[in-house]
């Protein structure tokens, strides 16, 4: 297949430190490529792919100190892609709503993952402006606000299996691993992790959006000397980072769509100690690869229970459930149904066989 990856350009693909949604695009793209479909990936220019790479711009708008206008730069590419349609099979486009009037002429071979909230008012109205394109969720829960969408299908994110090691948790401390921001909740990790009386590592990067808040209501909490602000981490020092913690902390108070963080920590075997929200009870399976927890008291109870998990149980349920072989294998069967002009929801397994065979083409 002739597949077009459209990727925000915010960061890399991959990202070089923290991203989300560029970083799951990098996987599938990688993964559809080693299985021999043509694909073209339209990011920044910075991202390193064994795709062909059409740049959106220089160097990923989150690190370029001259960019004051992201959208300028998206709504270029995305005008790119337009005009190039006829080129491609398949355009799969991850930049939220940006693409729907650019892609609606063309939407028997459009899809979109939906990689952020759907609980704002004001995406209704986009939504329901483009009924004709078709999206896909990465988790049943991100999908409740707007149940009316044309979904096609729930595709959870996968990484490869080789990314980080299993880890043994020899470290001894809790960790907390993202983005310092109020809907994450840090200080709720703080808190649990001063209750418990175990050191806590906070791996974070601080957006400007977010500085005022970090600066404001979690510096003044790093003082005790059990708490250590690592700061942001890259894809090297991820695996240690996660393998070598007694538990991951994830005490979201938000509607996460899926919390990519989640099966990072167990692919290194680390079990995932998740406050209830979200797409959380579809990823943790409680006693099995971590505990969902409604409070703190309840999170700090469920941190000698996490520790006596066994870790190897919880990398076999990555391997099965959270794999980018996996995750492709999904995207293909969707790609194989919408070349078969199909509508409606799509059957990931009725229509498996179809995308697996399309590998081969």
């Amino acid at each position: 297949m002739r597949i077009a990856q459209v990727a925000p350009l915010y960061e890399s693909c991959p990202p070089r430190l923290y991203g989300g949604s560029e970083r799951v695009v990098s996987y599938l793209t990688e993964e559809l490529v080693r299985l021999g479909h043509e694909v073209t990936l339209f990011a920044s220019g910075d991202s390193c792919t064994a795709a062909t790479l059409d740049p959106g711009c220089e160097v990923a708008l989150w690190r370029d100190e001259r960019v004051k206008d992201p959208l300028v730069y998206h709504l270029m590419m995305l005008d790119r892609v337009r005009r190039r349609e006829a080129d491609f099979d398949i355009i799969h486009c991850h930049t939220d709503y940006l693409h729907l009037p650019f892609l609606a002429e063309c939407s028997d071979k459009t899809i979109t993952t939906v990689h952020g909230r759907l609980d704002l008012p004001d995406l209704h109205a986009i939504f329901r402006a483009f009924p004709m394109l078709r999206f896909v969720s990465i988790s049943d829960a991100q999908r409740q606000p707007m149940p009316w969408a044309n979904w096609q299908a729930t595709v959870y994110h996968g990484l490869p299996r080789n990314l980080h090691r299993l880890g043994d948790g020899r470290g001894g401390y809790l960790a907390f691993l993202g983005r310092i921001a109020r809907e994450k909740r840090p200080d709720r990790a703080i808190e649990i992790a001063l209750r418990a009386r175990m050191p806590l590592q906070i791996a974070a990067k601080v957006d400007p959006t977010d500085r005022a808040y970090f600066e404001r209501e979690i510096l003044p909490l790093l003082g005790d000397p059990l708490i250590e602000f690592v700061g942001e981490i890259g894809e090297a020092d991820k695996g240690a980072f996660l393998g070598d913690a007694a538990a991951l902390l994830f005490p979201i108070d938000w509607p996460e769509p899926f919390g990519l963080v989640q099966i990072e920590a167990m692919a290194a075997g680390t079990p995932v100690i998740a406050f209830r929200g979200g797409s959380v009870p579809e990823i943790i399976e409680d006693g099995v690869t971590g505990f969902i927890v409604d409070d703190i008291e309840s999170a700090v109870a469920a941190i000698p229970l996490a520790k006596a998990l066994d870790r190897r149980v919880i990398r076999q349920e990555f391997e099965r459930r959270f794999s980018d072989e996996r995750m492709t294998r999904d995207y293909l069967a969707i790609y194989s149904a919408l070349l078969q002009r199909g509508s409606g929801a799509i059957d990931l397994g009725a229509a498996a066989a179809r995308g697996v065979a399309q590998a081969a083409d």
